[in-house]
């Protein structure tokens, strides 16, 4: 292993190593371990540290609980409490002023890391003259428990504390502070739209991808944290006491708690409260208060299917599925017959395109509930404020699970980070087109790059307008649709709305 260049950080020296035409850092720690009186409270700054810090190893992720997605995927390993560090990729430690692209992975605000494979930053890298940055910050009950007396969405905290070192310290890897496009994927994609509101994070990036963002209802955290705190026999706002409790206590409890509410996929999340989460983002983007922000957002064609294709889903999708349907839409305050408009209007609008058996009707009216609309009602409130906004979506259907996934929840990820070749995702991604793939690494580094994805090998690319609808569709073919699925759209009118 050849070493990079050692590096002066407002903290301290690093040394990395070289590989591939780049120099690459991992585990850089931006704050204080949260641990023992840390542990639940917001992260507090690095302390400088003395000599050179070795950083060619990942260090852990998040500890967190158990997934589904595990026996496909594979476990991230090692995980800890001490988790907070970061990644860098970087075509030189120069003078440098490259774009950055700092990533927020997904996973439900419950799984996953920045160490993923599939977030592998060399070529995404290399290919754009850019600077990539991963992070890991905590996850589950560690990140955004929430009760009386306990500091809120401290895992938030951790991405703006990240995001600070980032500013800070990214000139001496060759990157431009001036220049930051922070992106993330479902969890990490609302995040991304979180930031937007936090006065903490003002100033520190100047745009936003936002891929598969899910729709939030930010009032399941009190629940959830509620029903852990019970299990561990804790009173409410007794910080020193659940600071106490073994880790893999937590843990064990947050699986109980979250394994007795199989459709609440995201049991613990951001909570608006006071200056950590002021406002649901939607507020924030129709109020113009991100209006300096350029903006990219969407979504999969199928992003539902990932989890009707695994347990506990699958099971649950079984017997008369529209009853199903519409028995999940009232849970959601949605009038019968209303629900029951809804359906007609996807049977009809679907009819002779695509198919319309129950159970693809179900996929599609969720993916629709969960991230389309919300993404859409994103973009309506942000155009009368920024005009520099885009929306994509993507199609490629995946042939994994004898190819009942379609183009699933976060199939794309490996196309933007150019990681088609990760280990972990050959189930996933048999016969995925390299082609594709760099044509959407293209367009993220051309938006990191200067606020427009377009690019020579795509089709121009409009800006989005609530006339036209102009989406840029990335699938077997590029090409540019209007109005996509615009009868399912109007259904949702009066809906998903703050």
């Amino acid at each position: 292993m050849e070493k990079s260049n050692i590096i002066e950080t407002k903290t301290g020296k690093i040394q990395g190593y070289k590989e591939e035409g780049l120099e690459i850092f991992k585990e850089i720690p931006f704050a204080e371990p949260p641990l023992g009186k840390l542990r639940f409270s917001p992260p507090i700054i690095k302390e400088s540290w003395d000599g050179v810090l070795n950083t060619t190893e990942y260090g852990p992720c998040s500890i967190q609980g158990h997934s589904e997605l595990e026996e496909y995927l594979g476990k991230l390993e090692p995980e800890s409490e001490d988790c907070l560090s970061l990644n860098i990729w970087t075509p030189a430690a120069d003078s440098g002023k490259r774009p950055v692209m700092f990533w927020i992975h997904g996973g439900a605000f419950m799984m996953g890391g920045g160490t993923d494979p599939m977030y592998d930053g060399s070529a995404l890298a290399l290919r754009g003259d850019i600077v990539v940055v991963t992070i890991n910050y905590r996850l589950g009950s560690f990140g955004f428990l929430y009760s009386k007396g306990i500091p809120p969405n401290v895992g938030s905290q951790d991405q703006i504390m990240a995001l600070k070192w980032v500013k800070e310290n990214i000139r001496s890897f060759g990157g431009d502070p001036a220049n930051i496009t922070i992106f993330g994927e479902s969890a990490g994609g609302y995040s991304v739209l979180a930031l937007c509101t936090m006065s903490k994070a003002k100033g520190l990036f100047c745009r936003v991808i936002a891929q598969s963002a899910p729709y939030i209802d930010t009032n399941v955290s009190n629940k959830t944290s509620k029903k852990i705190l019970r299990k561990l026999r804790v009173k409410a706002g007794d910080i020193d006491s659940l600071r106490e409790v073994p880790p893999e206590k937590i843990i064990d409890a947050q699986n109980q708690v979250v394994a007795s509410e199989p459709t609440d996929i995201m049991a613990l999340r951001p909570f608006i409260i006071g200056d950590t989460f002021p406002k649901h983002p939607l507020k924030a983007f129709l109020n113009g208060e991100c209006a300096n922000i350029d903006f990219m957002i969407g979504t999969n064609l199928d992003e539902f299917k990932l989890f009707t294709a695994i347990e506990p889903m699958k099971s649950m999708i079984e017997g008369d599925i529209e009853k199903l349907l519409i028995g999940f839409l009232g849970m959601l305050g949605i009038e019968k017959e209303k629900s029951e408009q809804i359906l007609k209007t996807y049977k009809e609008a679907r009819n002779g395109k695509y198919s319309i058996e129950p159970f693809e009707i179900l996929t599609a009216v969720i993916t629709d509930f969960a991230f389309r609309i919300p993404t859409i009602r994103l973009l309506e409130a942000q155009k009368p404020h920024q005009p520099n906004i885009y929306n994509y979506m993507f199609t490629w259907p995946s042939p994994g699970l004898a190819g009942n996934l379609g183009a699933c929840h976060s199939l794309e990820i490996p196309f933007v980070f150019g990681t088609l070749n990760s280990p972990t995702l050959k189930v996933f991604l048999k016969g995925a087109p390299k082609e594709l793939s760099e044509k959407m690494m293209d367009a993220w580094i051309s938006f990191a790059k200067t606020g427009n994805p377009n690019h020579e090998d795509i089709p121009d690319w409009p800006t989005y307008d609530a006339e036209t609808r102009g989406t840029m569709i990335f699938g077997e073919e590029c090409k540019v649709e209007k109005a996509l699925f615009d009868k399912e759209r109007a259904a949702w009118d009066g809906l998903l709305e703050i």
